[in-house]
């Protein structure tokens, strides 16, 4: 429907619904924060009388709220929320595990015989026994600083902010404009038997838009997705996010693109831009230093891993230039958390994955330091739900700037004769080892003699995870880093979704394989490298 019709037939009674919805929310969190540890030691007092040589008890709260938007029209409202608990004991060396939306007295009870039963249940057919080593006790509440709560803005804003993105791109000239707007807040309470009570609550939001030209009369068409990335923030990153700004350069960028040259497929010098970057980090270092998929006890989600634990402080992972470090202590981080959910304490758990090209470390949860003859976890396990067992999961994977804080984009780029500097993340692709892959991007800029000289299309770089590292030469300075991230994250069986920041800075890499995505795809296209006169529409040589 349009704004107007939305408007006037949502105001009263959806806005309503919604607020009042969070409303409940806020009032159910106060009621568990008044009664947690008397509830947390029910069941964990029922486990350790079955037998259990550890237990901890979580209680959950998601609230998520998703806007859909296209031109001038509102596609789509989704508000939903779960509350619920969980039991997880460790009996005779095997993990049991058990979960509810019933909170009562009885049922936290049942749900304690249960995971204890869960865990004899498997002693017959375990590989080896879980080890897990003792953790201090911690009791504390953190709450993560945001200025504005993004569920108590009201919704007519939020919506107008969304088509005001789409009037503005559509206005320079795009046919489509899609917008969405994304946020979550997390509320976890953890107690276990080392004698841990943490209360912690977090918020996260994600704004994006896509805009299409299309030329009818060559029956062509270009997209260019927003870079704006999530972050764990309130509504006021959002509110002071230059979307409209955005979305004009998308439109001139798309038009831009329909009319570029298509690349010709060879190897080539790449600048790579933090917004394309992350991904990168994401799906070749990321996923393959988690040590359940290096050990080959997860394969969900593109398979196990090429970097196994005999690597360890022997791989020449990248170039001398590139570390690459894990935390979850980072200034608007996705993974950002006081403690995981394992009740490990995360601040001073930051550590290097990477170190100057040499691989260093694994992410491990509770229980799988002992694999490698390591003493303890680095704080990186997540549940996404009430009802999902806590996996390990990345916290946030950054690249780390060069030494020299000088350092530009530009200056990067300088020292390239032909090649290509990428902004924006799109497809991609990756094989069962994490170790061979392919990406794309949204914008690509020509390189020629060290400038930007107009743009390519049917872009992607190839490679392999080692060499592809090993080939980078150059790094922005620290004012060129920049935090992307994902949302959801998949991993595991049954799939959770973990939300990930990746902070980089602009990368050089030299003599990357580039493909004709088109011509992948057994389309026939016209292939130019020429030069072109500084990136005018419709201009080329």
């Amino acid at each position: 429907m349009n704004r107007r019709d939305w408007m006037k037939r949502t105001t009263a009674a959806g806005l309503s619904l919604i607020a009042n919805r969070w409303q409940r929310s806020m009032a159910e969190a106060a009621s568990v924060n008044d009664h947690f540890i008397r509830l947390a030691d029910i069941p964990l007092n029922k486990a350790t009388s079955l037998g259990a040589s550890f237990a901890d008890f979580h209680i959950m709260q998601t609230d998520s709220e998703s806007l859909f938007a296209r031109e001038q029209m509102v596609q789509g409202v989704v508000a939903e929320s779960t509350f619920g608990c969980s039991v997880r004991v460790l009996v005779d060396g095997a993990w049991g595990f058990a979960a509810s939306d019933d909170r009562s007295e009885e049922s936290l009870v049942q749900l304690a015989e249960s995971a204890v039963a869960i865990a004899r249940a498997q002693g017959g057919w375990r590989r080896r026994p879980v080890e897990i080593e003792i953790l201090p006790a911690f009791n504390g509440r953190w709450e993560q600083p945001i200025e504005v709560d993004p569920f108590a803005v009201a919704l007519e804003e939020k919506i107008g902010r969304l088509l005001a993105i789409n009037q503005a791109a559509t206005g320079s000239g795009a046919t489509f404009c899609s917008s969405h707007l994304s946020q979550v807040r997390e509320r976890k309470w953890l107690a276990n038997t080392f004698g841990s009570h943490i209360e912690q609550s977090r918020v996260r939001i994600f704004p994006g838009a896509s805009v299409t030209v299309t030329d009818p009369r060559k029956n062509e068409f270009a997209t260019r997705a927003s870079f704006s990335p999530p972050r764990g923030a309130g509504y006021e990153y959002f509110r002071d996010l230059d979307c409209i700004g955005d979305a004009r350069l998308a439109v001139e960028q798309a038009r831009e693109k329909m009319v570029a040259p298509s690349v010709v497929a060879g190897k080539l010098d790449l600048v790579i831009a933090p917004s394309n970057l992350w991904l990168t980090i994401h799906e070749t270092v990321g996923h393959p230093t988690e040590l359940d998929r290096a050990m080959g006890f997860e394969a969900n989600y593109a398979g196990t891993s090429f970097c196994t634990p005999d690597k360890l402080d022997t791989l020449r992972y990248g170039s001398e230039h590139v570390t690459i470090g894990a935390d979850r202590t980072a200034l608007n981080g996705l993974s950002t958390i006081a403690y995981d959910d394992d009740g490990v304490e995360t601040a001073g758990r930051e550590f290097a994955i990477i170190d100057r090209g040499v691989f260093r470390n694994f992410q491990m949860a509770l229980g799988q330091a002992a694999w490698i003859g390591r003493t303890s976890s680095n704080g990186c396990a997540y549940a996404d739900s009430f009802e999902a067992f806590p996996i390990q999961r990345m916290p946030n994977i950054s690249l780390k700037p060069g030494p020299d804080p000088s350092v530009t984009v530009q200056d990067l780029i300088a020292g390239v004769e032909d090649g290509i500097y990428i902004e924006g993340n799109n497809s991609w692709s990756i094989d069962q080892q994490r170790y061979n892959f392919q990406f794309t991007g949204q914008v690509f800029h020509k390189i020629h003699h060290g400038k930007l000289v107009g743009m390519y299309r049917d872009v992607a770089y190839q490679g392999n995870s080692v060499d592809f590292w090993n080939a980078c030469d150059g790094l922005g300075g620290e004012k060129t880093y920049e935090l992307g991230g994902a949302f959801n994250c998949g991993k595991g069986q049954p799939g959770q979704a973990a939300p990930v920041s990746h902070g980089a800075v602009p990368a050089r890499f030299r003599q990357i394989n580039v493909l004709n995505t088109s011509d992948e795809a057994g389309n026939k296209t016209v292939a130019s490298n020429g030069n072109c006169n500084g990136g005018k529409l419709g201009q080329w040589g």
